[in-house]
């Protein structure tokens, strides 16, 4: 992680979604967001977005990791 600055991100999500979030979180001993980040960081590893979204652009600012 570099010192990117932090946005919100805001969702619903069913209940049985955010009991698993937080089983995985405390297993893991992280918080949510951190688990969220983590799992997300790691899909978009195994199936290449990372390189995929280097040059990307969302609402004018690059994507970056």
């Amino acid at each position: 992680m570099n010192d990117e600055k932090r946005v919100s991100v805001s969702f619903r999500v069913t209940p049985h979604f955010k009991r698993l979030l937080e089983a995985a979180a405390k297993l893991e001993n992280r918080s949510q967001t951190n688990m969220l980040e983590t799992l997300v960081f790691a899909y978009g590893k195994n199936i290449g977005l990372e390189d995929a979204t280097k040059n990307m652009q969302v609402q004018g600012e690059k994507i970056n990791d």
